[in-house]
């Protein structure tokens, strides 16, 4: 049997524990748990009821820095959002200052009464805010049209329209620090056999709009969907793939 040598033996080891730390899943309740990414950003994921789907786990992300942070989609109700809030106030002293929605569904804005109630300053697509109107849901304080670019302390936050896809006014947001890419619903992950609610999902715009934002990030390093696995710029080939395929 070959032996491993004992320097190749430690980096192994050593490696093994720095994954396990950056992937660390840290339990907030029940329904809410965090995968960490980096020092300062993490993945929320919630399971609540989505009508007509049943349980559904939904990610959002946090960036962390200098104990205030930014939420990018809330979980899809007030009383999941409230959970996870107090739980970063309590638990990490870490206080939500911004809060970003990829589109106008409930698992992106489902919670932004109570951020409202906090005072939490809310920034969207300009058509996000429109359709939330009109569905008679919380509004987002701020609206951008293409592109929006915003400060945690020396992190840059940068949001982008590249068009419709899963929804008309899906989104995505780039934090260069970390190489994070949150496309949310328009991205599926790579186990997801086939493209989801397509009920609102333009056809012949989703295969360029991923197009642009596969040109626009060929460096991220993690690529967040609004449900399932995290990965790299293979989910939005993946997603291609089962938008044009027809599945």
């Amino acid at each position: 049997m070959k032996t491993i040598p004992f320097f190749t033996l430690i980096l192994l080891l050593s490696f093994n524990a720095f994954s396990q730390f950056i992937h660390q899943r840290i339990q907030v309740s029940d329904d809410i748990e965090l995968i960490r990414l980096s020092d300062n950003a993490f993945i929320h994921r919630s399971v609540s009821e989505i009508p007509g789907y049943g349980k559904v786990s939904s990610n959002g992300l946090i960036l962390i820095n200098e104990g205030n942070a930014f939420l990018f989609d809330t979980p899809a109700n007030d009383s999941l959002t409230r959970v996870l809030v107090t739980w970063l106030d309590k638990k990490m002293g870490v206080k939500i200052t911004g809060f970003v929605p990829n589109h106008w569904h409930s698992d992106c804005i489902g919670g932004l009464g109570y951020l409202q109630s906090l005072k939490i300053k809310s920034y969207a697509n300009q058509m996000t805010i429109d359709l939330a109107r009109m569905n008679h849901l919380p509004v987002p304080d701020s609206g951008f049209r293409d592109s929006l670019n915003l400060s945690l302390g020396d992190r840059q936050i940068s949001c982008y329209y590249f068009g419709a896809a899963h929804s008309k006014d899906n989104i995505v947001v780039w934090i260069p620090s970390e190489q994070i890419l949150f496309a949310g619903c328009m991205v599926k992950s790579m186990e997801s056999d086939n493209p989801g609610n397509m009920a609102e999902a333009d056809l012949i715009a989703y295969p360029q709009t991923l197009d642009k934002i596969s040109a626009r990030f060929p460096m991220a390093k993690y690529v967040i969907p609004g449900h399932g696995q995290f990965g790299g710029m293979e989910l939005i080939q993946h997603t291609k793939e089962l938008i044009t395929s027809g599945k």
